[in-house]
């Protein structure tokens, strides 16, 4: 075996595994998402997971505490007993919703 064939195949291996790994954390996340749901009204200034909203980019761009269209990740079925000053009924909101004033 050459030294470039050595390489070829060192390479060849390093590729495979990356994407091994690869697939393997992406069925992890997706079955960590199955469990979760989006939870709007309960995510602190500059602590939202993603899309907050009319001026604002992904996660981390919440610009005040219990945002009605910001929202974090929470485990499935708890939303609606996480407190918000924001909300409505008082909890947090599956659906972005209008503050209440």
């Amino acid at each position: 075996m050459t030294a470039t064939t050595r390489t070829l195949s060192a390479t060849a291996l390093v590729l495979a595994l990356g994407s091994a790994l690869s697939i393997a954390t992406v069925s992890t996340a997706q079955a960590a998402d199955a469990n979760m749901e989006k939870c709007f009204g309960v995510a602190m200034k500059g602590k939202n997971d993603c899309a907050a909203g009319a001026g604002t980019t992904c996660a981390g761009t919440a610009k005040m505490d219990y945002q009605a269209n910001a929202w974090k990740h929470v485990p499935k079925g708890t939303c609606g007993t996480i407190e918000s000053e924001t909300s409505p009924t008082g909890f947090g909101q599956l659906e972005a919703f209008k503050a209440k004033s």
